[in-house]
């Protein structure tokens, strides 16, 4: 079984994706990790000649050694050094054979992300798309890194959040929209026990019909 889960940046997606990767056993890929690693990989080049080279080196070369470092991959600047690279269709297409591999093992997986209904997983048994508001998500991301012991500017994240947005949309390579047969998910007024029980029965509703029950 594989399980799509798309959604912009503090949604809960991952959370959730988490969370339905413990329920039904399976491996759970957070595809965001990837497009941030590379972007950390070339942070401070953003305004060189050569970012999109070194944006498209950093890609090839990317194994799973280098998603370990969560604190650093989740912070708020990381999350905009990966929109910036996301939109070079080098890096994507450097990442695509990773995710597909990844969600084409034995037993199926979770995957994560924002282009994995579309892009990534078309043929996903069962898609999900995560949405809430941008102060909702913002306020998520704040309480995400207070617990880390660091200080966040509530203004500052709230328009970064609205830049990546903004960035992911105009992304001709593949953003963040939610695929046709995708189900959505709201979570702005759900807790993660709420939004993981409408998760699951999503899911479990699905996997019926396609078994015919």
């Amino acid at each position: 079984m594989i399980i799509a889960v798309d959604g912009p940046a503090a949604s809960g997606k991952g959370t959730l994706a988490a969370g339905l990767a413990r329920h039904y056993r399976l491996p759970h890929l957070d595809t965001g990790l990837l497009y941030r690693a590379v972007g950390r990989a070339i942070a401070g080049r953003e305004d060189s000649a050569d970012f999109e080279a070194a944006a498209i080196a950093a890609a090839r070369a990317l194994d799973a050694a280098h998603l370990t470092d969560l604190a650093v991959l989740t912070s708020a600047e990381t999350g905009v050094l990966a929109s910036k690279v996301a939109v070079i269709a080098e890096v994507r297409a450097a990442l695509f054979a990773f995710q597909r591999e990844f969600a084409l093992q034995p037993g199926g997986a979770v995957l994560d992300g924002r282009d994995i209904g579309t892009k990534i997983c078309p043929d996903a048994d069962v898609k999900l798309f995560i949405q809430a508001d941008s102060k909702a998500r913002m306020e998520r991301r704040a309480k995400q890194l207070e617990e880390r012991g660091l200080i966040v500017d509530r203004y500052v994240l709230y328009h970064q959040i609205e830049e990546r947005d903004s960035r992911d949309m105009l992304n001709p390579h593949g953003g963040f929209y939610k695929a046709a047969d995708a189900h959505l998910l709201d979570t702005t007024l759900l807790g993660i026990e709420a939004a993981l029980r409408a998760a699951i029965e999503i899911v479990d509703r699905d996997m019926a019909l396609k078994a015919g029950g």
